[in-house]
């Protein structure tokens, strides 16, 4: 049943050759608990595959169902001319979106069917700026991996510069304060520049300690290649302003960190 009190939310998904999960992804938007009104912006990054066919596949499908709980759901399609990567296809996204609360969601991921209800009554109840949720970890073929890793229940800026533990994909945050922002450098990790200037204005974020997000580990993603993620992480803090010694501290304990978080 559709909640007149309750906030519309725009759910931003940038799409890069993307054919292959987009369509779960786009139903676990679809399926979510709590009567919401949810407008979905599938940012097409001029992909080489079928990403814009499995989209429409996806659309004609939801169109038939009738098991959706979200109590107004619009498909918004947007496709990029030129590759424009993935921050700016966010961009693109972010400045398209009409709702009170902005949420992120790429195309090989996808939640838990209460995760929008549980981060809303969070985020109405504490009048938090962004939320973030724990994940577990998934195989390419979409089984568990059985890892799952937590997120802090209140996160300060001095914790993040030491190990970012906030998912892009888990976050909910307010339209108003991400369009201060936006994403920047996708040479970089775009989402945690973004994480850590939110946080550097208003100081605390929230998470959800639990695994609302199922993190797929899609071939030829960052997070697979180790070595590339760890020389993009130093240079967040260099982007930040730190120096090589400062940068260097903080990267020891991001890396102690990670060794902790996926052992």
């Amino acid at each position: 049943m559709e909640r007149e009190d309750y906030p519309l939310i725009s759910v931003i998904m940038p799409a890069y050759n993307s054919e292959k999960y987009i369509g779960q992804a786009i139903e676990s938007v679809f399926k979510q608990e709590g009567g919401f009104t949810v407008e979905l912006i599938v940012i097409n990054d001029a992909s080489s595959d079928h990403t814009r066919d499995a989209v429409q596949k996806a659309a004609q499908s939801l169109e038939q169902d009738n098991s959706g709980s979200v109590g107004s759901f619009t498909l918004i399609y947007i496709e990029n001319e030129n590759n424009q990567g993935a921050a700016e296809s966010r961009n693109i996204g972010i400045r398209k979106a009409n709702g009170k609360y902005l949420a992120f969601l790429d195309a090989d991921d996808w939640w838990s069917l209460d995760k929008l209800k549980k981060q809303v009554e969070l985020m109405e109840r504490t009048d938090a700026v962004l939320c973030g949720t724990g994940r577990v970890l998934m195989n390419p073929d979409g089984t568990e991996r059985n890892k799952r890793i937590g997120i802090p229940l209140e996160i300060t800026y001095d914790m993040l510069l030491r190990t970012n533990s906030i998912p892009c994909s888990s976050v909910l945050a307010k339209t108003q304060v991400i369009r201060e922002f936006y994403m920047c450098h996708d040479e970089l990790h775009e989402d945690y520049i973004l994480w850590l200037r939110i946080l550097q204005k208003y100081k605390r974020v929230y998470g959800i300690n639990e695994p609302l997000l199922k993190s797929r580990l899609s071939e030829g993603g960052k997070s697979r290649n180790k070595l590339k993620s760890a020389r993009m992480h130093y240079g967040v803090y260099r982007y930040l302003g730190y120096g090589w010694m400062k940068s260097c501290w903080y990267f020891i304990q991001y890396a102690w960190n990670g060794v902790r978080k996926y052992m």
